[in-house]
């Protein structure tokens, strides 16, 4: 058998480009071309309109004084705002961070702190999440502040807090009003600006769960996001008579890099359906929008074609695109293909330190092959499969997948200790996920970092929890690992050992977890538990737990590991 081994190649060259000049090049091929459509705001944007929009916002940016590599956070659900923020940081060589819409207290303290942001573009609300309050909990100099003057004791870094919507805020800058973009001297700033820009440079931190506990910041450059997007649209064949419908979260590498960047090297259209995932949404934006491709995790997709009206919109405009973020069941990819016109729809694997695609299954792969495997390498991009002393396995052998090239990131940013634990000496990223490659490069993942739990998507790492919960006073000990879930793939369950004397009930510790972690962290499942399964080593025994919970709730093993 012939080694785990393979390398991609094309003829396609690597753009050495930055953002910044991308979005121009792309506005001087297509400007009177339709780039963005958010169809919750009622906003189009030509390319032409959107290259302008950067710019303005750019030196809007840097009227505040704000200077390349400085980092600005970017709080929101999908709005055009977010796209025009993507391009003008990267016009002006400041560092987008992208925040989870979905962070409570604790989760946004910390991604704020530990990069440092100066600048934080929020929205001020989502459903039930009021940003603005939860900024005002944190940093409550904001209702005496002048905008630009924030000094916050819990949020040194930052000074200017950026709203968008209507309405003035104490303390804020509005969006609007640096939109409009900056003066004279802002402008030539940008000016000079740009030619010192290299496609090297770190331009978006996007924050990843961590085994030991807390996020990671993810250090992407121009060079990585901009070719992974190329190269995804790429696969599905792109061009600027597409049109994609990208329900997928903007915080994510799946929007922004996929979605965005991918559109933006071929001149295609952007479809934003909503602010945030509803299946209704979707469906009545790929059939008024006449969308020739659809992105979303499997559970969204069948979310789509179980909607009690699927059948009352026309999507025959559907032809490919792309679904990722967990297996996909047989049945789900040929209701797809058949019901939903998408003959060409391609599964992605990858990770967000990887830009993050590194597979992908071809328009016209076999059924078979797009849903037992993740498909092929990416042009431009190495992988190997080793076993436990880093030797390369055999084709047909399981081996940890480890990934090297362009797509690779910088590093987490201000870590260089797990950074090194990530990425070795030769450049290789050791993902983590074990997987199997065949005589054709097809590869298939059969495993995966043993604690870690994907729900919908979603990775999630017990530790993170873990440790959130042990500030809860009375928390003995705390184990949290996933259930199977028919929905989801996977349920977040926690066994909790209390101090002696203590009485907590299961609605504080869901009361407790709603206010400092994102929902889908927040366990599905809590036991209060005398002791855990252990080995005579100390080390707890979660697949025990996993086990004995699932047959307590009658839950089937899935295709999750």
């Amino acid at each position: 058998m012939s080694p785990a081994y393979v390398c991609g190649v094309s003829s396609e060259p690597l753009l050495w480009r930055t953002i910044g000049d991308a979005l121009r090049v792309t506005a001087e091929r297509h400007g009177d071309r339709e780039a963005l459509v958010a169809c919750h705001q009622g906003m189009r944007m030509s390319w032409a309109e959107l290259d302008r929009a950067a710019e303005a916002l750019a030196s809007g940016l840097l009227e505040l004084g704000l200077e390349p590599g400085d980092r600005v956070g970017i709080w929101s659900p999908n709005r055009f705002e977010w796209v025009v923020t993507q391009f003008a940081t990267a016009r002006a060589g400041l560092i987008l961070v992208n925040v989870n819409p979905a962070y409570r207290l604790g989760e946004l303290e910390f991604a704020l702190n530990k990069v440092g942001c100066r600048a934080l573009v929020t929205a001020q609300r989502l459903k039930t999440s009021d940003y603005l309050a939860m900024l005002r909990s944190l940093a409550p100099e904001i209702e005496r502040c002048q905008p630009g003057a924030l000094g916050a004791d819990r949020l040194p870094a930052l000074r200017h807090i950026i709203t968008l919507g209507d309405g003035n805020h104490p303390g804020c800058h509005r969006y609007d009003e640096l939109a409009a973009g900056g003066g004279s001297a802002a402008q030539k700033r940008l000016t000079e600006i740009g030619p010192t820009l290299q496609p090297d440079d770190p331009i978006n931190i996007q924050f990843t769960s961590g085994t030991t506990g807390s996020p990671k910041g993810a250090t992407l450059s121009h060079f990585n996001i901009l070719n992974n997007g190329l190269f995804t649209a790429c696969t599905q064949r792109f061009s600027e008579h597409d049109r994609l419908c990208i329900p997928v979260p903007l915080y994510h590498c799946f929007g922004m890099v996929m979605g965005v960047l991918g559109c933006t090297a071929y001149g295609a259209t952007m479809v934003f359906p909503d602010e945030a995932f509803e299946p209704r949404s979707v469906l009545a934006a790929v059939a008024e929008e006449s969308c020739t491709a659809l992105y979303g995790v499997p559970t969204m997709f069948i979310a789509e074609l179980d909607h009690p009206e699927f059948a009352s919109f026309d999507l025959g405009s559907l032809r490919t695109g792309v679904m990722a973020g967990a297996p996909c069941p047989i049945e789900v990819m040929k209701r797809v293909q058949r019901d939903m016109h998408m003959p060409e729809v391609t599964i992605c694997y990858g990770m967000t330190e990887t830009s993050p695609v590194s597979f992908q299954s071809a328009t016209d792969d076999p059924l078979e092959k797009r849903v037992s495997t993740v498909g092929r390498i990416h042009p431009h991009v190495q992988v190997k499969l080793i076993d436990g002393e880093g030797h390369v396995v055999a084709r047909g052998e399981t081996g940890e997948l480890c990934t090297r090239g362009y797509c690779v990131m910088r590093g987490y940013w201000d870590d260089p200790e797990r950074t090194a634990e990530a990425i070795d000496e030769a450049g290789w990223m050791h993902t983590g996920d074990l997987a199997v490659m065949d005589e054709d490069g097809y590869v298939n993942i059969v495993g995966r970092v043993k604690d870690m739990i994907i729900r919908g998507g979603e990775n999630i790492y017990p530790r993170e929890i873990e440790e959130y919960l042990f500030r809860l006073g009375g928390i003995q000990d705390v184990a949290v690992f996933g259930v199977p879930d028919p929905k989801y793939g996977e349920q977040v369950a926690a066994w909790i050992r209390l101090k002696p004397g203590v009485t907590l009930t299961e609605e504080d510790v869901l009361a407790y977890c709603r206010e400092q972690i994102a929902h889908y962290k927040v366990p599905r499942y809590i036991r209060f538990v005398d002791d855990f399964p252990m080995t005579v080593t100390g080390k707890l025994q979660k697949f025990l737990m996993r086990k004995t919970m699932a047959e307590e709730l009658g839950l089937n093993e899935q295709q999750t590991a």
